[in-house]
């Protein structure tokens, strides 16, 4: 028998800050089972309708007037449930539809000719909020012996790690690769998009499909910059870019044109790369201090990383920002690389 139903998980980001006031980003989703006429036909995006939730308990609204809409934007595969299922990512739109000041996916152009590659540190957490790997009450062993390495007692949550590679293969996600980070519980998943929507939209649902996995094992994901203060690496949001010109006709001058006016808005980028990130930039553990920018070939402790085979290819690929924390929203990163690229761009 044909199911006549479709499961649509909605998923979108809400008003969470941290104590402080900044932005938290956290995601939140409900689900709506839908009749539909005809079984067989693929859904497309004009046949999910626009759905309301309460604003007032996501930090996005006042009681008196609760309100807020979710405007699908982007379907995945839905890799948890059976039968006719998906997962549709969304904006979030006032009342009025006018969007929320919590979308900042609004700000960006549609566009493909910017590629974003986003390298995704996380720390899985017990149920005691201490990283996978370290002993109750203590420290785990220095670093050292964890980054991409193999065995118990040098990597943990590999199971999870997998399990999370699949789904996002399985929800339509072009997931890159994953690797286990410096510190024992921390991990990363490289992510891949051409155009700066949908490079963010993928990196939000791959998010998305790590915490549900996760939750279902009853292991926390926390995204935040520095989890352990001391001699440990911090967790980072790393974004590899570049532009059609960048690709296929590049330069030594024209890559440092795009550094120098990164150096220029330094500071305002650190606005939008993150809450904490103070924490995790200190010039310390591959990074370059919050307050100093920089940029170097094959240079890990530089806010911009010129990989080497760019050198070796007569100037010609793409340049990585290491200083976004791994909490950022990916719609700003985005938003301010596109507009330093669009400073440089000429036709080609």
């Amino acid at each position: 028998m044909i199911a006549k139903h479709i499961k649509i998980e909605y998923v979108w980001i809400d008003g969470s800050t941290t104590p402080e006031g900044a932005p938290e980003y956290k995601l939140r989703s409900k689900t709506k089972v839908m009749m539909v006429d005809d079984p067989l036909k693929k859904i497309e995006l004009e046949d999910i309708p626009m759905w309301s939730f309460d604003g007032s308990s996501t930090k996005q609204a006042e009681p008196d007037s609760s309100d807020c809409l979710l405007k699908p934007i982007k379907i995945y595969n839905d890799v948890f449930r059976s039968g006719n299922a998906i997962i549709v990512l969304c904006e979030v739109l006032n009342a009025d539809h006018t969007p929320h000041e919590t979308n900042k996916r609004v700000d960006l152009p549609e566009e493909d000719e910017c590629w974003f590659g986003f390298e995704q540190e996380y720390t899985l957490l017990n149920k005691e909020s201490r990283p996978l790997g370290f002993p109750e009450g203590g420290y785990a062993a220095p670093q050292g012996n964890y980054y991409c390495s193999i065995g118990h007692g040098n990597v943990t949550g590999r199971q999870m790690v997998e399990a999370h590679m699949d789904a996002c293969i399985a929800a339509g996600i072009e997931i890159t690769g994953i690797n286990a980070e410096v510190m024992i519980g921390q991990w990363e998943f490289q992510v891949l998009g051409k155009g700066a929507k949908a490079a963010s939209d993928d990196l939000w649902i791959a998010r998305y499909l790590l915490i549900r996995i996760t939750e279902s094992a009853g292991v926390k994901v926390t995204f935040h910059p520095k989890l352990i203060i001391g001699d440990w690496n911090g967790s980072g949001l790393h974004a590899n870019f570049s532009n059609k010109k960048m690709r296929e006709i590049g330069g030594k001058e024209y890559f440092y044109e795009i550094c120098d006016l990164l150096g220029e808005r330094h500071a305002e980028h650190m606005e939008h790369y993150g809450a904490d990130n103070h924490l995790r930039l200190t010039g310390q553990h591959e990074t370059q201090h919050i307050n100093e920018f920089s940029y170097g070939v094959s240079d890990r402790q530089a806010s911009i990383r010129i990989p080497i085979k760019v050198v070796e290819d007569d100037w010609i690929g793409y340049l990585e920002d290491r200083r976004p924390a791994s909490n950022a929203n990916p719609y700003e990163i985005t938003r301010e690389i596109v507009n330093v690229l669009e400073m440089v761009k000429e036709p080609i």
